[in-house]
């Protein structure tokens, strides 16, 4: 797409088209403080969908805009991983875990994803609060999405179109379509940093990675919402 636009910033879009997403959303939405129920919300529609992005690329069309190109660079090489005959067997599951998210952490800008949402409460955090934060929130999305990088079950990604905007920020829209031709919506929110473009939130059918987190972490405290982190990142896989 030519030409800059100012960046629409974080947009709330609508929910998710499909009956079952719908009422996920709805009732981890209507479970105030509840950390559990939008971990496992995520865990089972959310990351999927993003996992889905970055792991089943497909040769389709799409513009060839650098913020796209960088998106398409990240899944070939995630794509090498998991079909690498090489990592299959199952001594090989903790080399193939590591691989994958050392190609993520180099498109994902944690730290920004985690100032979006703490919101309010990151202005109000020391640098280490900051670091902590941003260790667990990441330690625990990573472990989100490789656990589901094997559930691959035949889903195609469309790359879509790509839009600039002032201030270094970009989005790229794909479409996921399933066996039974479904189609969702996904789009990548992007920040330039140096040559890099680098996500900071995702939304899938119009519904915000960034702003689902954000609206259940503004209904806790910063030291429950630590704790709760902590003992999540803590149980064992």
């Amino acid at each position: 797409m030519k030409g800059r636009r100012s960046h629409p910033g974080d947009r709330a879009g609508r929910g998710p088209g499909t009956a079952d997403f719908k009422l996920r959303v709805r009732e981890t939405l209507k479970a105030p403080g509840r950390l559990r129920k939008v971990f496992a919300y995520l865990k089972k529609g959310c990351i999927r969908c993003i996992i889905f992005c970055l792991v089943l690329s497909t040769a389709a069309p799409c513009l060839a805009g650098q913020p796209t190109e960088q998106i398409r660079e990240t899944t070939d090489k995630i794509i090498a991983i998991v079909t690498d005959p090489a990592l299959k067997p199952p001594e090989k599951a903790e080399e193939k875990k590591v691989r994958i998210r050392e190609v993520v952490n180099e498109r994902f800008d944690w730290r920004e994803i985690s100032r979006r949402t703490l919101a309010r409460k990151w202005k109000r955090r020391t640098e280490k609060e900051k670091a902590e934060f941003v260790r667990l929130f990441g330690r625990l999305l990573e472990r989100t999405y490789l656990a589901q990088v094997e559930g691959y079950s035949g889903e195609k990604v469309l790359y879509l179109k790509e839009a600039l905007y002032k201030g270094g920020f970009a989005e790229v829209e794909v479409k996921i379509v399933n066996k039974q031709g479904t189609e969702i919506p996904v789009t990548y929110k992007l920040r330039k940093r140096g040559d890099k473009w680098l996500v900071y939130d995702i939304s899938i059918e119009g519904r915000s990675l960034v702003n689902n987190y954000r609206k259940q972490f503004q209904r806790m405290s910063y030291r429950r919402l630590i704790k709760q982190l902590k003992a999540k990142v803590a149980q064992k896989t």
